[in-house]
């Protein structure tokens, strides 16, 4: 597998990634347990920093030029 490809996987399992747990904080709300409700929120939170983190990297090494010439 080549750089490229992997990168290119990697950003559509974050891309599903996200689309789950966009399908979750709505739901949250129906737990009946606001501290659990916080609880998740907050860990939902930190799950998407986390990928977005990942996607950045990402996106800077697929812009990385490793050419040695100016």
């Amino acid at each position: 597998m080549s750089q490229q490809d992997a990168i290119d996987q990697i950003q559509e399992c974050a891309k599903e990634i996200a689309l789950q747990l966009m399908k979750i904080h709505p739901t949250v709300g129906n737990l009946g347990n606001e501290e659990v409700q916080s609880i998740v929120l907050g860990s939902l939170h930190k799950m998407t920093v986390e990928l977005e983190v990942v996607k950045k990297h990402l996106i800077v090494l697929q812009k990385r030029d490793d050419s040695t010439e100016l």
